[in-house]
């Protein structure tokens, strides 16, 4: 008797827990100011992966991107569907999304949003978003149907409408106009030629879209 009492002591404090982490998530994200289908933009670093991405995407002063994500908030909780290299396309708790980018060292996200003629557009972007989960990561950066990187998993979630283009991808490093050392390695590496000129995405080029606003930085 006095198990089984333990037992149903332990359940119900489980579920208050879980019911209190929602609450608290939830206030977080008003707090936040989000709404569910805000776009989050992480900045970029000025070394390495992310600093070469930069170097041959970046258009926008205000916008020196690396990583997206869109935003799902339900009755469950508040989340960021994303393609990541640790993990591939996946649904993740806010605040680990947030802890994630700290701890890699970009501390900045920048909050976008669709503009309000666009919002019609969200749940069947986040229906086809939760439709790619569990897709590997795209580590060659070249279109693929069976593995996503960040800005593919975004555009393809709202292909369907037009959100975001397609378009030219480029390697070349504007200050030297050669192609970027970084990326010459990166693919000589994979035996893979520079896909110069071959369709594709990026984060800065998605924050380029006119169909989008700039709100704020988290």
């Amino acid at each position: 008797m006095k198990t089984t009492l333990k037992n149903n002591l332990r359940l119900n404090l489980v579920f208050l827990f879980s019911i209190l982490l929602c609450v608290l998530s939830c206030k977080n994200s008003q707090n936040l100011g989000l709404k569910n289908g805000d776009l989050l933009f992480v900045t970029a670093k000025e070394s390495g992966l992310s600093g070469a991405i930069n170097n041959v995407t970046q258009k926008q002063k205000n916008a020196s991107f690396d990583h997206i994500g869109i935003l799902q908030k339900d009755k469950t909780g508040v989340f960021v569907l994303h393609a990541a290299p640790k993990g591939g396309s996946q649904k993740q708790n806010l605040n680990e999304f947030l802890k994630d980018q700290a701890n890699d060292g970009q501390k900045v996200v920048v909050l976008y949003r669709l503009k309000p003629q666009f919002q019609k557009n969200i749940p069947d972007a986040i229906e086809k978003a939760n439709s790619m989960l569990g897709k590997p990561y795209n580590f060659n950066y070249i279109l693929d149907d069976n593995s996503y990187y960040c800005s593919d998993y975004i555009e393809r979630a709202f292909r369907k409408d037009k959100i975001f283009t397609l378009e030219p991808m480029t390697f070349i490093d504007p200050k030297t106009g050669k192609t970027n050392a970084f990326w010459e390695e990166f693919y000589a590496k994979k035996n893979l030629k520079v896909p110069e000129g071959e369709l594709g995405c990026n984060p800065n080029g998605l924050a380029g879209s006119d169909k989008i606003e700039r709100i704020k930085e988290l």
